[in-house]
């Protein structure tokens, strides 16, 4: 069983990363936004600041914290005899837990940028999108989009 502990940890940390995060970019677009018609607004960017998107788990959460509860139940396993194995066993449950879901949190994190825009009307927007464009004070945007579902391009 020691053997197989090492390949158990490393598949449950690989997989406590999969939260597809491509939909937080601006240059993906979701199936349903695809061949409807979308309202383009243009402005100026004001500010931008870096930022963190918390990505929602594929598994809700259950990978990080029962894997690491299974990891930590058995390296607490191998600890003393007796009811002391058992209470180790549970402390490492648990502990494995809360070290899991904390490291599934942070592989689901993805670096972002917090835009304010100016938009040519007067209004100010704020959005919210994945950094894998570079954009800066002064330049001018344009707004595809409308409500919850905005990406900002070049213009």
């Amino acid at each position: 069983m020691k053997r197989f502990l090492p390949i158990v940890a490393f598949s449950v940390l690989a997989l406590a990363g999969c939260a597809n995060t491509s939909g937080y970019s601006g240059d993906v677009y979701s199936g349903n936004q695809a061949k409807t018609s979308q309202s383009v607004t243009y402005g100026t960017v004001v500010a931008v600041r870096p930022v963190q998107i918390q990505a929602d788990s594929r598994a809700g959460g259950l990978l990080g914290s029962g894997g690491g509860a299974v990891i930590g139940g058995l390296l607490g396993s191998q600890v003393g005899g007796g009811s002391g194995r058992q209470l180790a066993t549970v402390a490492g449950a648990l502990g494995g837990a809360v070290a899991g879901t904390a490291a599934e949190d942070r592989a689901n994190r993805v670096g972002a940028l917090e835009m304010e825009i100016r938009l040519d009307d007067g209004s100010d927007v704020v959005v919210v999108q994945r950094d894998d464009r570079q954009f800066q004070p002064g330049q001018r945007v344009r707004l595809i989009g409308s409500g919850a579902n905005v990406s900002v391009a070049p213009y």
